[in-house]
């Protein structure tokens, strides 16, 4: 997750004003895999991505994800899990992702939703006042 595109920008501020004040819950490292793996599970998937430690070098970025890893600092916060998460989901293992589309925002938001028990509804009418396109109907991309 770092700071990078217009949509990104958009989102993360969305984010910083609607998810975070929600969800102030840090999951330590230890226990991130564990979290993947419910995720993952509860989503009716198979083969988690491996969550692995963020690179010292990756200074700007709060975390990262594809669909085979999720590279993580020593705690992060559960929303930004959830967030690399729905990267994960929106992303094939040969490299094609949605980046920070409605596919990803309406995987995001599902997540959030399913996950972190945040009103869809709210999260929803916020994303339309903000001028976030979302897909309602979003699902991972490499189930076809």
């Amino acid at each position: 997750m770092s700071r990078g595109d217009r949509a990104a920008r958009l989102l993360y501020a969305w984010e910083d004003r609607e998810v975070a004040p929600r969800d102030t819950a840090a999951v330590p490292f230890a226990r991130l895999q564990a979290l993947v793996d419910h995720v993952w599970a509860a989503e009716g998937l198979r083969f988690p991505p491996r969550v692995r430690p963020l690179p010292r070098q990756a200074r700007g970025t709060v975390a990262r994800a594809s669909r085979l890893a999720i590279e993580a600092p020593p705690a992060l916060p559960s929303w930004v899990l959830l967030h690399e998460l729905a990267h994960a989901m929106t992303s094939t293992a040969e490299g094609a992702s949605a980046g920070h589309g409605p596919v990803f925002v309406g995987m995001y938001l599902g997540l959030l939703a399913r996950h972190a028990r945040m009103d869809p509804e709210a999260l929803a009418a916020s994303l339309r006042a903000d001028g976030i396109p979302f897909d309602p109907t979003a699902r991972p991309v490499f189930l076809g």
